[in-house]
Protein backbone atom coordinates (compact mmCIF):
# COMPACT_ATOMS: atom_id res chain seq x y z
CA UNK A 1 0.00 0.00 0.00
CA UNK A 2 1.45 3.42 -0.97
CA UNK A 3 1.62 5.66 1.91
CA UNK A 4 -0.10 8.78 1.26
CA UNK A 5 2.08 12.10 3.00
CA UNK A 6 -0.38 15.25 3.65
CA UNK A 7 1.76 17.88 3.19
CA UNK A 8 1.59 21.05 5.86
CA UNK A 9 -0.98 23.23 5.31
CA UNK A 10 0.66 26.69 5.46
CA UNK A 11 -2.31 28.60 5.40
CA UNK A 12 -2.31 27.62 9.23
CA UNK A 13 0.69 28.86 10.44
CA UNK A 14 -0.11 32.43 12.75
CA UNK A 15 2.94 35.17 13.77
CA UNK A 16 6.28 33.67 12.19
CA UNK A 17 9.11 34.00 14.35
CA UNK A 18 11.37 36.59 11.86
CA UNK A 19 14.35 36.03 14.13
CA UNK A 20 14.46 34.96 18.01
CA UNK A 21 14.19 38.00 20.58
CA UNK A 22 16.75 38.65 22.83
CA UNK A 23 16.89 37.52 26.44
CA UNK A 24 14.77 40.72 28.45
CA UNK A 25 12.87 41.98 31.30
CA UNK A 26 9.95 43.51 30.97
CA UNK A 27 8.78 45.74 34.05
CA UNK A 28 4.85 46.41 33.47
CA UNK A 29 3.73 49.75 35.33
CA UNK A 30 0.22 49.92 36.50
CA UNK A 31 0.10 45.71 36.70
CA UNK A 32 -2.84 45.73 39.03
CA UNK A 33 -4.63 47.42 36.19
CA UNK A 34 -7.25 46.74 33.80
CA UNK A 35 -5.21 46.63 30.85
CA UNK A 36 -2.38 44.41 32.17
CA UNK A 37 -4.95 41.92 32.69
CA UNK A 38 -7.30 41.95 29.48
CA UNK A 39 -4.42 42.52 27.11
CA UNK A 40 -1.20 42.24 28.09
CA UNK A 41 -0.14 38.99 29.93
CA UNK A 42 -3.06 37.31 27.42
CA UNK A 43 -0.50 38.29 24.59
CA UNK A 44 2.01 37.05 26.69
CA UNK A 45 0.68 33.79 27.32
CA UNK A 46 -0.05 33.59 23.57
CA UNK A 47 3.16 34.32 22.34
CA UNK A 48 4.81 31.66 24.84
CA UNK A 49 2.42 29.16 23.65
CA UNK A 50 4.20 29.63 20.26
CA UNK A 51 6.80 29.28 21.26
CA UNK A 52 7.80 33.26 20.20
CA UNK A 53 9.61 34.19 23.10
CA UNK A 54 13.65 33.75 24.33
CA UNK A 55 14.12 30.78 26.90
CA UNK A 56 15.71 33.81 29.27
CA UNK A 57 13.49 36.27 30.21
CA UNK A 58 11.28 37.98 33.33
CA UNK A 59 8.34 39.78 33.53
CA UNK A 60 8.01 42.51 36.72
CA UNK A 61 4.67 43.72 37.24
CA UNK A 62 5.34 47.14 38.99
CA UNK A 63 2.47 49.51 41.08
CA UNK A 64 1.70 50.50 44.44
CA UNK A 65 -0.29 48.66 45.41
CA UNK A 66 0.40 45.74 47.95
CA UNK A 67 0.59 42.59 46.73
CA UNK A 68 3.07 39.26 46.93
CA UNK A 69 4.55 37.79 44.04
CA UNK A 70 2.25 34.53 44.28
CA UNK A 71 -0.38 36.65 44.84
CA UNK A 72 0.09 38.43 41.73
CA UNK A 73 0.97 34.96 39.70
CA UNK A 74 -2.63 34.38 40.76
CA UNK A 75 -4.33 36.76 39.81
CA UNK A 76 -2.44 36.83 35.98
CA UNK A 77 -3.65 33.21 35.78
CA UNK A 78 -6.92 34.05 36.25
CA UNK A 79 -6.82 36.95 33.64
CA UNK A 80 -5.31 34.44 31.02
CA UNK A 81 -7.98 32.14 32.02
CA UNK A 82 -10.81 34.90 31.44
CA UNK A 83 -9.30 36.79 28.32
CA UNK A 84 -7.22 34.84 26.39
CA UNK A 85 -7.46 33.84 22.81
CA UNK A 86 -6.12 30.40 23.09
CA UNK A 87 -6.93 27.45 25.46
CA UNK A 88 -5.26 27.40 28.91
CA UNK A 89 -2.61 25.10 29.03
CA UNK A 90 -0.89 24.09 32.16
CA UNK A 91 2.52 23.22 31.57
CA UNK A 92 2.32 26.69 29.53
CA UNK A 93 1.53 28.72 32.28
CA UNK A 94 3.92 26.99 34.86
CA UNK A 95 6.55 27.50 32.65
CA UNK A 96 5.34 31.33 31.65
CA UNK A 97 4.89 31.95 35.67
CA UNK A 98 8.50 31.69 36.30
CA UNK A 99 9.44 34.64 35.17
CA UNK A 100 6.52 36.70 36.82
CA UNK A 101 7.21 38.69 39.43
CA UNK A 102 6.01 41.33 41.24
CA UNK A 103 7.24 44.96 43.10
CA UNK A 104 4.87 47.35 44.86
CA UNK A 105 6.86 50.94 44.08
CA UNK A 106 5.71 54.33 44.47
CA UNK A 107 7.98 56.38 41.79
CA UNK A 108 6.25 59.54 42.76
CA UNK A 109 9.04 59.55 46.01
CA UNK A 110 12.47 59.89 46.32
CA UNK A 111 14.15 56.35 45.80
CA UNK A 112 10.42 54.66 44.58
CA UNK A 113 12.63 52.99 41.94
CA UNK A 114 15.36 51.38 43.82
CA UNK A 115 13.15 47.94 44.34
CA UNK A 116 12.65 47.59 40.68
CA UNK A 117 16.12 48.17 39.77
CA UNK A 118 16.82 45.58 42.94
CA UNK A 119 14.79 43.21 40.79
CA UNK A 120 15.58 43.97 37.62
CA UNK A 121 19.58 43.57 38.77
CA UNK A 122 18.41 40.46 40.16
CA UNK A 123 16.68 39.18 37.16
CA UNK A 124 19.89 39.53 35.26
CA UNK A 125 21.87 37.02 37.27
CA UNK A 126 19.20 34.38 38.00
CA UNK A 127 17.01 34.64 34.45
CA UNK A 128 19.74 36.04 32.05
CA UNK A 129 18.38 38.89 30.58
CA UNK A 130 21.44 40.53 29.85
CA UNK A 131 20.66 43.68 30.93
CA UNK A 132 18.24 44.28 28.62
CA UNK A 133 15.21 46.32 29.36
CA UNK A 134 11.84 46.58 28.36
CA UNK A 135 9.28 49.24 30.93
CA UNK A 136 5.44 49.41 29.37
CA UNK A 137 3.97 52.54 31.04
CA UNK A 138 0.40 51.33 31.04
CA UNK A 139 -0.82 54.36 33.59
CA UNK A 140 -2.72 57.57 33.18
CA UNK A 141 -0.01 60.65 31.68
CA UNK A 142 -0.16 62.21 34.95
CA UNK A 143 2.27 59.20 36.01
CA UNK A 144 4.77 59.28 33.11
CA UNK A 145 7.00 62.20 34.15
CA UNK A 146 7.89 60.31 37.81
CA UNK A 147 8.33 56.92 36.20
CA UNK A 148 10.29 58.47 32.72
CA UNK A 149 12.67 60.72 34.74
CA UNK A 150 13.57 57.58 37.72
CA UNK A 151 14.30 55.36 34.72
CA UNK A 152 16.15 57.72 32.53
CA UNK A 153 18.69 58.34 35.42
CA UNK A 154 18.68 54.75 36.31
CA UNK A 155 19.42 53.25 32.96
CA UNK A 156 21.54 49.66 32.97
CA UNK A 157 24.89 50.42 31.51
CA UNK A 158 24.48 47.32 30.05
CA UNK A 159 22.18 46.08 27.61
CA UNK A 160 19.75 47.89 25.80
CA UNK A 161 16.67 49.79 26.85
CA UNK A 162 13.36 50.16 25.78
CA UNK A 163 9.98 52.38 26.50
CA UNK A 164 6.61 51.61 25.35
CA UNK A 165 3.97 54.24 25.93
CA UNK A 166 0.23 54.11 25.94
CA UNK A 167 -1.82 56.58 24.79
CA UNK A 168 -3.24 58.96 25.02
CA UNK A 169 0.37 60.87 24.39
CA UNK A 170 -0.48 64.36 25.58
CA UNK A 171 -3.63 66.16 25.82
CA UNK A 172 -3.01 68.83 22.83
CA UNK A 173 -0.17 69.64 21.10
CA UNK A 174 1.65 71.91 23.75
CA UNK A 175 1.36 69.19 26.24
CA UNK A 176 2.50 66.53 23.85
CA UNK A 177 5.50 68.18 22.86
CA UNK A 178 6.85 68.50 26.61
CA UNK A 179 6.43 64.88 26.90
CA UNK A 180 8.06 64.31 23.75
CA UNK A 181 10.68 66.66 25.39
CA UNK A 182 10.81 64.70 28.65
CA UNK A 183 11.34 61.31 27.05
CA UNK A 184 13.62 62.47 24.62
CA UNK A 185 15.98 63.91 27.80
CA UNK A 186 16.52 60.18 28.82
CA UNK A 187 15.75 58.11 25.64
CA UNK A 188 16.45 57.80 21.84
CA UNK A 189 13.88 58.12 19.45
CA UNK A 190 14.72 54.37 18.76
CA UNK A 191 14.13 54.05 22.31
CA UNK A 192 10.37 54.81 22.48
CA UNK A 193 7.49 52.83 21.22
CA UNK A 194 4.32 55.36 21.33
CA UNK A 195 1.68 52.37 20.76
CA UNK A 196 -1.52 52.51 19.06
CA UNK A 197 -2.87 49.31 19.12
CA UNK A 198 -5.11 49.92 15.75
CA UNK A 199 -2.19 49.51 14.03
CA UNK A 200 -1.19 46.05 15.12
CA UNK A 201 -4.14 44.52 13.68
CA UNK A 202 -3.70 42.10 10.75
CA UNK A 203 -6.57 43.96 8.17
CA UNK A 204 -4.66 47.49 9.19
CA UNK A 205 -1.52 45.75 8.04
CA UNK A 206 -2.65 44.08 5.28
CA UNK A 207 -4.22 46.96 3.64
CA UNK A 208 -0.07 47.74 2.81
CA UNK A 209 -0.11 44.53 1.02
CA UNK A 210 -3.23 44.85 -0.92
CA UNK A 211 -1.68 48.02 -2.29
CA UNK A 212 1.67 47.28 -3.05
CA UNK A 213 1.80 43.44 -3.30
CA UNK A 214 -1.10 43.64 -6.37
CA UNK A 215 -0.57 45.61 -9.19
CA UNK A 216 -4.15 46.02 -10.09
CA UNK A 217 -5.45 48.60 -6.77
CA UNK A 218 -2.02 51.18 -6.98
CA UNK A 219 -2.33 52.20 -10.04
CA UNK A 220 -6.10 53.13 -9.35
CA UNK A 221 -5.64 54.37 -6.21
CA UNK A 222 -6.03 58.25 -6.54
CA UNK A 223 -8.13 61.09 -7.13
CA UNK A 224 -8.57 59.87 -11.10
CA UNK A 225 -10.53 56.97 -9.73
CA UNK A 226 -11.58 57.22 -5.75
CA UNK A 227 -14.46 59.18 -5.52
CA UNK A 228 -14.60 59.45 -2.24
CA UNK A 229 -13.12 57.40 1.46
CA UNK A 230 -15.37 56.89 4.36
CA UNK A 231 -13.62 55.67 7.77
CA UNK A 232 -15.85 54.53 10.38
CA UNK A 233 -14.62 53.62 13.85
CA UNK A 234 -17.80 52.62 15.53
CA UNK A 235 -18.71 51.39 19.22
CA UNK A 236 -21.90 50.10 20.32
CA UNK A 237 -20.51 50.34 24.03
CA UNK A 238 -21.00 53.31 26.17
CA UNK A 239 -18.29 54.58 28.38
CA UNK A 240 -18.55 51.94 30.94
CA UNK A 241 -16.21 53.16 33.87
CA UNK A 242 -14.20 55.60 32.30
CA UNK A 243 -15.96 58.84 33.04
CA UNK A 244 -12.92 60.12 34.26
CA UNK A 245 -10.63 60.12 31.22
CA UNK A 246 -13.60 60.68 28.85
CA UNK A 247 -14.77 63.78 30.22
CA UNK A 248 -11.43 65.11 29.51
CA UNK A 249 -11.11 63.49 26.26
CA UNK A 250 -14.30 62.79 24.48
CA UNK A 251 -14.37 61.63 21.06
CA UNK A 252 -12.09 63.58 19.17
CA UNK A 253 -8.93 63.00 21.70
CA UNK A 254 -9.75 59.06 22.41
CA UNK A 255 -9.90 57.93 19.13
CA UNK A 256 -9.82 60.74 15.86
CA UNK A 257 -6.45 62.01 17.26
CA UNK A 258 -4.72 58.49 17.29
CA UNK A 259 -6.75 55.71 15.14
CA UNK A 260 -8.89 57.92 13.07
CA UNK A 261 -5.82 60.28 11.79
CA UNK A 262 -3.23 57.09 11.73
CA UNK A 263 -5.61 54.89 9.50
CA UNK A 264 -6.35 57.96 7.38
CA UNK A 265 -2.68 58.31 6.65
CA UNK A 266 -1.99 54.15 6.20
CA UNK A 267 -4.43 54.57 2.98
CA UNK A 268 -3.61 57.87 1.63
CA UNK A 269 0.64 57.41 2.29
CA UNK A 270 2.59 57.24 -1.15
CA UNK A 271 4.48 53.67 -1.65
CA UNK A 272 7.45 53.74 0.81
CA UNK A 273 11.06 52.83 -0.63
CA UNK A 274 10.94 49.61 1.68
CA UNK A 275 8.87 48.34 4.88
CA UNK A 276 11.85 49.26 7.31
CA UNK A 277 10.16 51.64 10.37
CA UNK A 278 11.32 54.97 9.06
CA UNK A 279 10.53 54.63 5.05
CA UNK A 280 7.06 53.69 6.47
CA UNK A 281 6.69 56.04 9.31
CA UNK A 282 8.05 58.76 6.62
CA UNK A 283 5.41 58.37 4.23
CA UNK A 284 2.67 58.66 7.28
CA UNK A 285 3.77 61.78 8.09
CA UNK A 286 3.69 63.77 4.89
CA UNK A 287 -0.13 62.63 4.52
CA UNK A 288 -0.66 64.22 8.14
CA UNK A 289 1.40 67.19 7.07
CA UNK A 290 -0.88 67.51 3.87
CA UNK A 291 -4.14 67.44 5.90
CA UNK A 292 -6.28 70.09 5.35
CA UNK A 293 -7.88 71.52 8.80
CA UNK A 294 -11.55 71.31 8.04
CA UNK A 295 -13.45 74.65 8.99
CA UNK A 296 -16.20 74.21 11.45
CA UNK A 297 -19.17 73.52 8.37
CA UNK A 298 -17.16 70.29 8.34
CA UNK A 299 -17.40 69.10 11.27
CA UNK A 300 -19.83 67.80 13.33
CA UNK A 301 -20.05 66.89 16.76
CA UNK A 302 -22.90 65.00 18.50
CA UNK A 303 -23.66 63.60 22.12
CA UNK A 304 -26.03 60.43 22.77
CA UNK A 305 -29.21 60.47 24.82
CA UNK A 306 -31.46 57.57 25.76
CA UNK A 307 -32.18 54.65 23.26
CA UNK A 308 -32.12 50.93 22.32
CA UNK A 309 -28.67 48.80 21.69
CA UNK A 310 -29.68 45.53 20.53
CA UNK A 311 -33.22 45.66 21.91
CA UNK A 312 -31.57 46.58 25.27
CA UNK A 313 -32.66 50.11 26.60
CA UNK A 314 -29.57 52.50 27.90
CA UNK A 315 -29.06 55.30 29.47
CA UNK A 316 -27.75 58.64 27.37
CA UNK A 317 -24.34 59.72 28.36
CA UNK A 318 -25.33 62.33 30.82
CA UNK A 319 -26.61 59.41 32.84
CA UNK A 320 -23.63 57.46 32.94
CA UNK A 321 -22.16 56.92 36.45
CA UNK A 322 -19.56 60.40 36.92
CA UNK A 323 -20.89 62.04 34.14
CA UNK A 324 -22.04 65.68 35.03
CA UNK A 325 -25.92 66.13 33.94
CA UNK A 326 -24.73 69.19 31.54
CA UNK A 327 -21.66 67.96 30.04
CA UNK A 328 -20.36 69.06 26.61
CA UNK A 329 -18.09 66.06 25.96
CA UNK A 330 -18.97 64.80 22.16
CA UNK A 331 -18.93 61.15 22.35
CA UNK A 332 -19.64 61.73 17.82
CA UNK A 333 -17.47 62.88 15.95
CA UNK A 334 -17.35 63.31 12.02
CA UNK A 335 -15.38 65.57 9.71
CA UNK A 336 -14.98 65.77 6.23
CA UNK A 337 -11.07 66.53 5.31
CA UNK A 338 -8.58 66.74 2.45
CA UNK A 339 -5.26 65.71 1.83
CA UNK A 340 -3.24 68.42 -0.14
CA UNK A 341 -1.30 66.51 -2.55
CA UNK A 342 -0.87 65.12 -6.06
CA UNK A 343 -2.47 61.96 -5.08
CA UNK A 344 -5.35 63.05 -3.34
CA UNK A 345 -6.53 66.49 -4.32
CA UNK A 346 -10.07 67.27 -4.14
CA UNK A 347 -10.80 63.65 -3.49
CA UNK A 348 -12.64 63.82 0.14
CA UNK A 349 -12.26 61.38 3.21
CA UNK A 350 -15.05 61.32 5.52
CA UNK A 351 -14.41 59.87 8.74
CA UNK A 352 -16.46 59.25 12.14
CA UNK A 353 -16.37 57.70 15.35
CA UNK A 354 -18.97 57.26 18.08
CA UNK A 355 -20.16 55.39 21.31
CA UNK A 356 -23.18 54.18 21.78
CA UNK A 357 -24.04 53.67 17.62
CA UNK A 358 -25.68 50.44 16.55
CA UNK A 359 -22.86 48.00 16.17
CA UNK A 360 -19.18 47.70 16.80
CA UNK A 361 -17.10 47.98 13.94
CA UNK A 362 -14.43 49.56 12.10
CA UNK A 363 -14.17 49.78 8.01
CA UNK A 364 -12.39 51.79 5.32
CA UNK A 365 -14.56 52.03 2.26
CA UNK A 366 -12.52 53.36 -0.82
CA UNK A 367 -15.41 53.98 -3.11
CA UNK A 368 -14.67 54.36 -7.08
CA UNK A 369 -16.27 56.64 -9.27
CA UNK A 370 -19.15 55.82 -11.11
CA UNK A 371 -19.38 53.82 -14.64
CA UNK A 372 -19.85 57.04 -16.63
CA UNK A 373 -22.92 55.44 -19.15
CA UNK A 374 -23.51 52.01 -18.27
CA UNK A 375 -25.49 50.25 -21.43
CA UNK A 376 -27.74 48.02 -19.14
CA UNK A 377 -30.91 47.40 -17.35
CA UNK A 378 -30.33 47.91 -13.71
CA UNK A 379 -31.80 45.28 -11.55
CA UNK A 380 -34.67 47.74 -9.48
CA UNK A 381 -33.80 45.59 -6.41
CA UNK A 382 -30.92 46.06 -5.42
CA UNK A 383 -29.35 48.91 -8.16
CA UNK A 384 -26.16 49.18 -9.12
CA UNK A 385 -23.62 51.07 -6.99
CA UNK A 386 -20.91 52.09 -7.38
CA UNK A 387 -17.53 49.56 -7.08
CA UNK A 388 -16.39 49.80 -3.80
CA UNK A 389 -13.54 47.88 -2.07
CA UNK A 390 -14.52 47.41 2.03
CA UNK A 391 -11.34 46.82 4.33
CA UNK A 392 -13.39 45.71 7.76
CA UNK A 393 -10.98 45.91 10.38
CA UNK A 394 -12.79 44.60 13.08
CA UNK A 395 -14.62 42.77 14.15
CA UNK A 396 -15.10 40.35 11.00
CA UNK A 397 -11.14 40.96 9.28
CA UNK A 398 -11.12 41.08 5.95
CA UNK A 399 -12.03 42.36 2.30
CA UNK A 400 -14.83 42.32 0.57
CA UNK A 401 -15.18 44.40 -3.53
CA UNK A 402 -18.21 45.38 -4.62
CA UNK A 403 -18.70 44.76 -8.14
CA UNK A 404 -21.53 44.40 -10.66
CA UNK A 405 -22.83 41.13 -12.11
CA UNK A 406 -25.56 39.89 -14.67
CA UNK A 407 -28.88 38.47 -12.81
CA UNK A 408 -29.16 35.01 -13.74
CA UNK A 409 -32.05 34.79 -16.51
CA UNK A 410 -32.95 35.73 -19.61
CA UNK A 411 -32.10 40.16 -20.33
CA UNK A 412 -28.97 41.62 -19.30
CA UNK A 413 -29.84 43.36 -15.90
CA UNK A 414 -27.36 43.97 -13.26
CA UNK A 415 -27.30 43.97 -9.63
CA UNK A 416 -24.18 44.77 -7.09
CA UNK A 417 -22.52 41.80 -5.42
CA UNK A 418 -19.21 41.09 -2.94
CA UNK A 419 -16.19 39.34 -3.69
CA UNK A 420 -15.17 38.27 0.13
CA UNK A 421 -12.30 37.26 1.54
CA UNK A 422 -12.52 36.68 5.11
CA UNK A 423 -9.21 35.86 7.35
CA UNK A 424 -10.75 33.06 9.56
CA UNK A 425 -12.03 31.29 6.43
CA UNK A 426 -9.04 31.30 4.40
CA UNK A 427 -6.38 31.23 6.89
CA UNK A 428 -8.33 28.63 9.49
CA UNK A 429 -7.05 30.40 12.16
CA UNK A 430 -7.25 32.73 15.03
CA UNK A 431 -5.85 35.96 14.54
CA UNK A 432 -3.21 37.29 16.92
CA UNK A 433 -4.79 40.12 19.18
CA UNK A 434 -2.80 43.20 18.15
CA UNK A 435 -0.64 43.26 21.51
CA UNK A 436 0.97 40.04 20.55
CA UNK A 437 2.12 41.41 17.16
CA UNK A 438 3.06 44.99 19.03
CA UNK A 439 5.31 43.27 22.15
CA UNK A 440 6.72 40.93 19.79
CA UNK A 441 8.05 43.88 17.09
CA UNK A 442 9.31 46.11 20.57
CA UNK A 443 11.50 43.33 22.04
CA UNK A 444 12.49 42.96 18.09
CA UNK A 445 13.12 46.88 18.10
CA UNK A 446 10.99 47.18 15.15
CA UNK A 447 9.26 50.30 15.16
CA UNK A 448 7.71 50.08 12.13
CA UNK A 449 3.98 49.78 13.85
CA UNK A 450 4.46 52.38 16.51
CA UNK A 451 3.96 56.34 16.45
CA UNK A 452 7.37 58.52 15.68
CA UNK A 453 6.93 61.92 17.35
CA UNK A 454 6.40 64.34 14.44
CA UNK A 455 3.55 61.79 13.92
CA UNK A 456 2.18 63.03 17.24
CA UNK A 457 2.58 66.68 16.91
CA UNK A 458 1.05 66.20 13.68
CA UNK A 459 -2.04 64.92 14.53
CA UNK A 460 -2.13 66.80 17.51
CA UNK A 461 -1.84 69.98 15.53
CA UNK A 462 -5.02 69.36 13.63
CA UNK A 463 -6.76 67.89 16.56
CA UNK A 464 -6.13 71.52 18.32
CA UNK A 465 -7.44 73.28 15.25
CA UNK A 466 -10.49 71.49 14.96
CA UNK A 467 -11.70 72.07 18.73
CA UNK A 468 -10.69 75.76 18.84
CA UNK A 469 -13.94 76.76 17.43
CA UNK A 470 -15.86 74.73 19.67
CA UNK A 471 -14.51 76.93 22.62
CA UNK A 472 -17.08 79.84 21.70
CA UNK A 473 -20.60 77.80 21.50
CA UNK A 474 -22.22 75.29 23.47
CA UNK A 475 -24.29 72.80 20.99
CA UNK A 476 -27.60 71.09 22.30
CA UNK A 477 -26.86 68.27 23.70
CA UNK A 478 -27.90 65.06 23.36
CA UNK A 479 -28.53 65.15 19.65
CA UNK A 480 -29.28 61.78 18.56
CA UNK A 481 -30.62 58.34 20.31
CA UNK A 482 -28.11 55.73 21.68
CA UNK A 483 -28.50 52.94 18.67
CA UNK A 484 -28.13 55.20 16.01
CA UNK A 485 -25.75 56.57 13.44
CA UNK A 486 -25.61 59.91 14.98
CA UNK A 487 -26.55 63.61 14.67
CA UNK A 488 -28.85 64.07 11.41
CA UNK A 489 -25.87 67.29 10.61
CA UNK A 490 -23.55 64.02 10.03
CA UNK A 491 -25.56 62.70 7.33
CA UNK A 492 -26.25 66.24 6.05
CA UNK A 493 -22.57 66.73 5.91
CA UNK A 494 -22.16 63.95 3.34
CA UNK A 495 -25.47 64.71 1.88
CA UNK A 496 -24.67 68.17 0.59
CA UNK A 497 -22.36 66.25 -1.73
CA UNK A 498 -24.52 64.32 -3.17
CA UNK A 499 -23.12 61.16 -1.08
CA UNK A 500 -24.52 58.75 1.92
CA UNK A 501 -22.67 57.14 4.99
CA UNK A 502 -22.22 53.46 3.99
CA UNK A 503 -24.93 51.84 6.84
CA UNK A 504 -23.52 48.25 6.10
Amino acid sequence: MTEVVTAENPLLEGLRMRKPPEPFALSIFGASGDLTQRKLLPALYALALRRLLPERFGIVGVSRTEMSTEEFRERMRQAVVEHGRDEFRTDVWEALAESLSYVAADFGMEGGEEPLIACLDELDETRGTAGNRVYYLAVPPKAFAPIVTALGRRRSAKGWTRLIVEKPFGHDLTSARELNDLVHAYFQEDEIFRIDHYLGKETVQNMLVLRFANGIFEPIWNRQFVDHVQITVAESLGIESRAGFYEEAGAIRDVVQNHLLQLVALTAMEPPIDFEAEAVRNEKVKVLRALHTPGAKHVVRGQYGPGFIEGEEVVGYREEAGVTADSQTETYVAAKIWVDNWRWADTPFYIRTGKRLPRRETTIAIQFKRAPHPPFAVDSEGGLRPNVLLIHIQPDEGVSLAVGAKVPGQGLSIRTVHMDFLYGGAFRLGLPEAYERLILDCLNGDATLFTRADEVEEQWALVDAMVAPWRRDRPHFPNHAAGTWGPHAADELLHRDGRSWRRH
